[in-house]
């Protein structure tokens, strides 16, 4: 294992992260609320930064197992360093509440502790939402895009960190894809700000809610999420771009070069927006005497959906309340998730048809053993080794919600309550049902199920394998 690379490695993730501070530190002298807290972070991140920087890697050797342990620790730093400006400003002045919350955004979950988001201040409030759209990409995407790193380096660890079961390179450069897709990535998210400015939003919630939407974390400044705005078009906008974000985004470089070929046959985008629109029609039906109203239903249903899908958490309706048909589906979105390539959470589309796939053609072998079949997605052959690999992380997946479902449970809370919430955090969605619902938050919890939820939201987003290899020490003396 390579100690000082990963060392060197880990000082620039602080590094960006202490300049990343800077831009709510600014937002805050504007708004002219206090930003010592800010100064304070920066400080021992540039400390942090430096010390990390020191050892001088004796070689540059950097193989698979280095990029998964950078991985992990990248974003476990990230999260004890981005929780200080919450203690330091008072705001949330308890550190386990405060890690909660900085995992939550970083890792686009948008589970909070927070019982009035009204109250904080404007820079807090960005840097909320700073760190969902961050962590959206990918901190060492955003790392590879703004500090060169080798291509062996690179590939490393866009392996470990880039969601589903496959990553690929858009170009032969490495550093050149994390440009394009921050690229693509913020040039949505700008279009988002403009097409909510004009909907009537002012230019704060504006920024706030296209930062939250384009990591699909689902932060808000307001209480009541987006449902504070009372407005159809903000709805429309808001669950569009919620699909949008949960396309994988290779997908758009295609677009770009008119690859259009590429756009229209790929399985997983037929799948997903199938999946959608199955979604929102029949809840659609289900809330039409609900809502006394077809169109007010789908309003309601499309967003909704929209959002659980992608994992984004934004809300509009209590949909607690609503009839047990539109909860069990929406609770089935969240296991399934975005694209692979996105920036939702959840098992993703892909691994779902690869699995059924697989499945499928299993029992026919069962069945006629001298029949062969091969399993494709987009009309390439997926290789055994994807299918055993996709079988396993779905294993893994479901194992991790059990184990942390028992663990939850020690709160004594009802079991709506204990097993929703864990599904929600493993898959990067937030709000779940019952206590932690659309209209409750995580603050009940202890402290315990605080840091299990917590340790669930980095699996999920880093797709367990980063956080297993940390836990495995004897792996780290393996050449691979």
């Amino acid at each position: 294992m390579n100690y000082r690379m990963i060392s060197q490695v880990l000082g620039r993730v602080v590094a960006l992260e202490g300049m990343l501070l800077l831009i709510p530190m600014f937002v805050a002298i504007g708004y002219g609320e206090p930003f010592f807290h800010f100064v304070k972070t920066i400080l021992i991140a540039t400390v942090l930064a430096l010390v990390l920087m020191q050892p001088k890697p004796r070689t540059r050797d950097f193989f698979a197992k280095e990029g998964f342990v950078t991985v992990a620790f990248s974003w476990i730093i990230m999260s004890l360093i981005g929780a200080l400006p919450y203690v330091f400003s008072g705001e949330i002045p308890n550190y386990i509440d405060a890690l909660f919350e900085t995992v939550s955004g970083f890792t686009t979950t948008g589970a909070s502790i927070v019982p009035s988001v009204e109250a904080m201040t404007h820079g807090i409030l960005l840097w909320r939402c700073l760190t969902i759209w961050v962590g959206g990409m990918g901190v060492l995407v955003f790392v590879m895009f703004v500090v060169p790193l080798s291509e062996e380096h690179s590939m490393h660890i866009m392996r470990a960190e880039m969601p589903g079961p496959t990553v690929g390179k858009l170009v032969p450069r490495i550093r050149k894809t994390a440009m394009i897709l921050y690229v693509i990535y913020a040039a949505l998210t700008v279009i988002l700000t403009i097409l909510l400015r004009l909907c009537g939003v002012n230019w704060f919630d504006a920024v706030i809610h296209a930062l939250s939407t384009a990591g699909t974390g689902g932060f808000s400044s307001h209480g009541t999420s987006v449902a504070y705005f009372d407005s159809a078009a903000v709805d429309a906008v808001i669950a569009v771009f919620c699909l949008l974000f949960g396309v994988n985004f290779n997908l758009y470089f295609f677009l770009l070069i008119r690859r259009f070929r590429d756009v229209f046959t790929n399985d997983e985008l037929r799948y997903y927006l199938g999946i959608v629109a199955f979604a929102i029609l029949t809840i659609t039906l289900n809330l039409r005497s609900y809502y006394g109203s077809a169109l007010t239903a789908f309003r309601y249903a499309g967003f909704q959906v929209a959002s659980i899908m992608t994992t984004t958490g934004h809300v509009t309706a209590d949909f607690d309340l609503w009839p047990t048909y539109s909860k069990i589906v929406l609770f089935l979105l969240m296991f399934i998730g975005g694209c692979a390539g996105s920036t939702s959470g959840g098992i993703k589309v892909s691994r779902l048809i690869i699995m059924g796939k697989t499945i499928r053609n299993d029992i026919i072998h069962q069945i006629n053993p001298r029949e062969v079949h091969t399993v494709r997605l987009s009309g390439s052959v997926v290789t055994r080794e994807v299918q055993h690999t996709t079988l396993v992380f779905v294993a893994l997946y479901m194992l991790l919600i059990f184990i942390s479902t028992l663990i939850v449970s020690l709160d004594n809370k009802d079991f709506i309550s204990t097993f929703t919430p864990v599904v929600a955090c493993v898959s990067n969605v937030g709000p779940a049902f019952g206590i932690a619902g659309a209209t409750g938050s995580y603050a009940s919890y202890s402290y315990l199920s605080k840091l299990v939820l917590s340790a669930d939201m980095l699996m999920g987003r880093l797709e367990i394998l980063p956080i297993l290899m940390l836990c495995a020490p004897s792996l780290w003396k393996r050449s691979f």
